[in-house]
């Protein structure tokens, strides 16, 4: 079993509850801006994807709440804030 296949494996031993609103957004306007495409690479949970216009979408369902693109996009571009404690991820350990 590769590395990649234990971690999701591990990572699907988590909870997502879900949220009221998305404690992660995408600044309106900056869509496209170059200080966003870090998050392509970095979010170890994959939350960021290309749009065809060029501009970059974010989808908050499995956030892992690591904080890996609010420090490496900003923010500037990203509006970023912990969930209330009654939602987000909950991990397993196994």
């Amino acid at each position: 079993m590769s590395d990649e296949s234990r971690l999701k494996v591990k990572l699907g031993l988590d909870v997502f509850k879900p949220l009221k609103e998305p404690h992660i957004k995408i600044r309106p306007g900056m869509e496209k801006d170059g200080r966003l495409r870090p998050a392509l690479r970095i979010c170890p949970a994959g939350l960021y994807t290309e749009r065809s216009d060029g501009g970059i979408s974010l989808s908050i369902d499995g956030c892992l709440e690591c904080g890996t693109c609010r420090v490496g996009c900003g923010s500037d571009v990203l509006d970023w804030n912990y969930p209330d404690g009654d939602a987000g991820v909950q991990y397993r350990f196994g």
